[in-house]
């Protein structure tokens, strides 16, 4: 076993010529090194059945903590509004002073490895964490390079990130004690006062999702899969609407869960590993995600383990936000490489617990555009403190928080894609139907995969729809395997009143929520919003 006696203390070099004096670093380790140093500095523990189970101080991200240094190139390209929160290059400089001096002597963790399976347009990280287990989760995460890759890799981009560092906001310039700021001009991330893993892969997804556009290629909060004809399909969403467990369908091969750049050839993955929610995951539904979190080299965040040491997935004592950290070649089904050819087939992802969207619709360009942008979802009561109905959330490009640009950029971006390839868009409603939450039920798994299958197969293609008078959804009227009373949401509702109401309060709600983004878009786009009056 490795101990910090045992490293020779070295001066480790960042950015810039910057130093870690007397550095204790564990270059490049493997997981079984980092299974025995998590746990004999007390990160976590080894689970009965073979996972890395930790806890974290913070169940989450802390998006309102990440801050981007304005210059001269970011104070013109960055869209600073929502969660891109410009800071001052001096409050970076002397938080970096500060951590490097921190770090002195004390034991670090250091990955190389890369973001994007496509070497045209990856970028070479290198990883540098206080906590084995952050090491590990890095190690799943990313793409590691090839022995002969190793040899000569040259990080482009740093990540600094020290948990047990903690800010003084009076003093440092921060919100809070914990941080996490992005230095497009330095190449560097620095975090402090958060032991979330997770925080780590979306710091570099957020600079792919800056640097990627000016290339003419689109970044996606997306996963993805393609069938044995190779016709790629994109799935968009934010968490807990299923994008991790409809793109991981047995008849498909994954190519990633997550992150994807679109370019003029085909997509690919960001990462080399998946993060999926695991909170009630089921062993029959799910079985492919399910068997990761029984794994060897599979990191468990905030997962309960039971009096016999084995994970209890029902178990949200601690959160609802538990996760399961794992190589992506845990996951049998998957594409080599991580690559593959254009999308045909694009689908928007939504859970609404409101009840009265469709659980298929079919998205004029327009509507694509008003939809990605809007990124609707709803929260249900009970999965945050005084949240005691549905309640709605947009989060622009299904994915506010890491998209530094303006939304409308990356809309025209991706309507360009989908032009260019002829891709069908569809809207998938995985949330309530026949009533709100509460009254109605959550929408059958085995009724949206058959949606979607029949949409991406093409069985659609010569199916009549039928248009919703309030938000402009074009509904198919019949689809194999689905009772015709499902498919058009209001008919699912017993009080065809109530439904109407409802429908007009969130399309309200939606246009409500577009008044900011109005001015950077077409007309078209403004005028493909529902209609509350309808």
């Amino acid at each position: 076993m490795t101990t910090p006696d045992s490293i020779p203390a070295q001066d480790f070099t960042l950015n810039d010529g910057l130093t870690i004096k007397n550095a204790h670093i564990h270059l490049n380790p493997g997981v079984d090194e980092l299974y025995n140093d998590a746990i004999r500095l007390g990160e976590g523990v080894k689970a009965a059945t073979g996972p890395l189970t930790v806890r974290t101080n913070k169940t989450g991200r802390s998006p309102k903590d990440r801050f981007i240094v304005e210059d001269a190139e970011t104070k013109e390209n960055v869209w600073w509004e929502g969660f891109n929160v410009p800071i001052a290059a001096s409050v970076f400089d002397n938080l970096l002073e500060k951590m490097l001096k921190y770090a002195e002597g004390k034991e670090l963790f250091v990955q190389q490895v890369f973001a994007g399976t496509d070497p045209a347009h990856r970028i070479a990280c290198q990883m540098i964490t206080e906590m084995a287990y952050h090491s590990l989760f890095i190690h799943n995460m990313f793409v590691r390079p090839s022995a002969e890759e190793r040899k000569n890799f040259q990080a482009e981009w740093t990540v600094l990130n020290i948990p047990s560092f903690k800010a003084d906001p009076a003093v440092d310039g921060t919100r809070t004690d914990t941080f996490i700021l992005v230095n497009f001009g330095k190449k560097m991330i620095i975090a402090g006062g958060t032991q979330y893993a997770g925080e780590n892969k979306k710091g570099i997804f957020g600079v792919l999702n800056y640097l990627l556009p000016a290339k003419g290629v689109m970044p996606m909060h997306c996963s993805a899969n393609v069938g044995e004809d190779g016709d790629v399909a994109l799935f968009f969403g934010l968490s807990g609407t299923g994008k991790t467990t409809l793109s991981a369908d047995p008849s498909r091969k994954l190519i990633g869960d997550d992150e994807h750049g679109w370019t003029d050839t085909g997509v690919f993955n960001f990462e080399g590993g998946c993060y999926a929610k695991v909170i009630n995951l089921n062993a029959e539904a799910e079985p492919a995600i399910y068997q990761t979190t029984r794994n060897y080299g599979t990191v468990l965040e905030n997962v309960v383990l039971d009096a016999s040491g084995t994970p209890d997935l029902n178990d949200g004592s601690l959160t609802e936000n538990t996760r399961s950290a794992y190589p992506i070649d845990q996951i049998a089904n998957i594409q080599p490489g991580s690559v593959g050819g254009i999308p045909k087939n694009v689908v928007f992802l939504t859970a609404d617990a409101f009840g009265v969207l469709p659980p298929l619709s079919r998205l004029t360009p327009e509507q694509m555009m008003y939809q990605f942008i809007s990124g609707f979802t709803a929260k249900i009561p009970g999965t945050e403190q005084g949240v005691t109905e549905p309640t709605p959330t947009f989060s622009t490009c299904f994915g506010a928080p890491f998209m530094p640009r303006h939304p409308g950029e990356y809309a025209r971006l991706l309507a360009q894609k989908v032009k260019e390839s002829g891709a069908k868009v569809w809207l998938v409603n995985t949330g309530w139907t026949g009533g709100k939450y509460g009254e109605g039920h959550r929408m059958s798994i085995k009724h949206t995969r058959a949606l979607i299958n029949a949409a991406l197969s093409g069985e659609l293609d010569d199916v009549e729809f039928k248009r919703d008078p309030f938000f402009h959804l074009d509904i198919p009227t019949q689809v194999s395997g689905v009772p015709s009373e499902v498919l058009n949401p209001r008919d699912a509702w017993a009080d065809k009143d109530a439904y109407d109401e409802t429908a007009r309060k969130l399309a309200r709600m939606f246009r409500e929520n577009f008044k900011r983004f109005e001015s950077g878009v077409d007309q078209a786009v403004t005028d493909s919003m529902p209609n509350p009056d309808a």
